[in-house]
């Protein structure tokens, strides 16, 4: 029998070492991971635009069903406020300096639950705090609250350009006077505040001009809240809606799954984020009987757009198409902006083919104060086919009413059909209600524009060429 090689065995040893090394590094990766998920937060689509609204509004409102990352979105806001680490990506307000924050939700428990959770780590395992998105190194102190287990009440963030913000944890089932603090620069509301605490968030910032974020999903209906956004104008403020089919971290075969696990009665504000209107909903259909996936034209198919024209509310403009054979009207894509002139619009919209009439209504006859030219000669002389009268049904008539009505029976009866990559035509049909029996004339542009489009369907023409009619091309807020 030979002797061992000698060399074998230190081969083997090396070996092991180098196993080991790579194992404490990969351990030593995940622990950097682990304790520093901020740095990894990648937001879709409509989470990106939630946080970018805040470099322009003061009060932002994130509302979206169950379980699609409103929460999240607030989270890492936060985290990023707290310790000033912005990816690169950052389009939203940024503090170059420490900051004292308010968050929290309905009770201790919910608060500690969902916000402390996702911000900190998990409440009853203090090994495991700087697991959230606040990272670890950056944790510099916490306070427990009494009488809820795990609870913090207080966390001190150490942030880049040096000192530290503060972030005080709260609970709405306590009151308003428990809101009340030293002014702040930041109040975090996930899920639904009451009027007065929300008021409340908002005179602790006054001072500071500080950001209010509110993240929910609407299961109250219109409340206060709800109808602050959606009913009361206002540079400051804004919402954005995010659905399940926002939410890309769901299958379509999920995304069913989901839905049909809701009650009937709850489906719309889990799923879409829509408040509950209850007969106040002017159009109560279905999105899903109305929405198709875009398709080829066919080139005998008639052709209209329609205008809402605006400055400080959105000017507005959907192209739309009309199978003169089984009377079916299609929205196929939009425009939408807000404070710009008729040559930008113009700009935008020509492109959608340059004999496309246009019907507009009844204040384009207005003279504008400057030029005193007339506002709808100032978007013919920008190149716009726009019809020699304002829309009008055949009759003469132009009754708001006749209009909504004879949308929705086309709704009802499969006549009116939306391409479903008009997004923002959607967010508008969710929301559109009446109050007291009168039509709330807030964020309806898109939905005007449409009912002058099918106002004057009869002046439709086929323009020819079909290619344009698959894509969406729009700009919207």
């Amino acid at each position: 029998m030979s002797a061992p090689d000698p060399s074998e065995g230190t081969a083997a040893f090396g070996l092991s070492a180098m196993l080991k090394e790579q194992m404490s590094l990969m351990a030593e990766l995940h622990r950097r991971q682990r304790t520093n998920i901020l740095s990894s937060y990648q937001p879709y689509a409509k989470q990106r635009e939630f946080h970018a609204a805040g470099a322009t509004f003061r009060e932002r409102l994130f509302m979206a069903g169950n379980q699609l990352g409103k929460t999240l979105a607030g989270a890492a806001e936060a985290a990023m406020h707290l310790t000033g680490r912005y990816p690169e990506w950052w389009q939203g307000r940024r503090f170059d300096r420490p900051v004292a924050m308010l968050a929290g939700s309905e009770s201790y428990e919910l608060t500690r639950d969902g916000v402390q959770r996702l911000l900190i780590g998990p409440p009853l395992n203090e090994e495991e705090w700087g697991t959230g998105f606040v990272p670890r190194a950056t944790i510099q102190a916490t306070t427990r609250r009494s009488g809820a287990s795990g609870a913090l009440d207080s966390v001190t963030v150490r942030h880049v350009a040096g000192g530290a913000s503060t972030l005080l944890f709260k609970a709405y089932e306590q009151g308003r006077a428990k809101w009340q603090a030293n002014t702040v620069d930041y109040v975090w509301f996930d899920e639904e505040p009451p009027e007065d605490v929300y008021f409340e968030g908002i005179t602790r910032t006054n001072a500071t001009r500080g950001s209010i974020a509110v993240t929910f999903t609407p299961l109250k209906g219109l409340s206060a809240v709800v109808a602050r956004y959606l009913m009361e104008k206002s540079a400051d403020r804004e919402v954005i809606t995010m659905t399940i089919e926002d939410a890309e971290h769901y299958t379509p075969e999920e995304r069913r799954r989901i839905i049909d696990s809701y009650p009937a009665h709850e489906r719309e504000a889990r799923t879409k984020g829509v408040p509950a209107l209850g007969s106040g909903r002017i159009f109560p259909v279905t999105e899903e009987s109305i929405r198709v996936d875009p398709f080829d034209m066919p080139k005998h198919w008639v052709q209209i757009g329609g205008l809402d024209f605006g400055w400080d509310h959105p000017f507005a403009a959907v192209g739309c198409a009309w199978d003169r054979d089984a009377d079916v009207f299609y929205v196929t894509k939009l425009y939408r902006e807000r404070e710009s002139t008729p040559i930008i619009h113009a700009a935008a919209l020509k492109p959608w083919g340059g004999t496309l009439p246009w019907a507009w209504p009844h204040d384009g006859l207005q003279h504008d104060k400057g030029s005193g030219e007339q506002l709808a000669a100032q978007y013919r002389a920008q190149g716009l086919a726009l019809l020699p009268e304002r829309a009008t049904f055949d009759d003469g008539t132009n009754g708001v009413e006749a209009g909504l009505s004879d949308m929705l029976q086309r709704m009802q009866t499969g006549r009116w059909k939306v391409f479903s990559t008009c997004t923002e035509w959607f967010e508008e049909f969710r929301l559109y209600h009446r109050k007291d029996g009168r039509i709330v004339k807030e964020r309806d542009d898109l939905l005007a524009a449409s009912r002058y489009a099918l106002m004057m369907k009869r002046h439709a023409r086929a323009i020819g060429g079909n290619a344009n009619w698959k894509f969406t091309a729009r700009k919207v807020l």
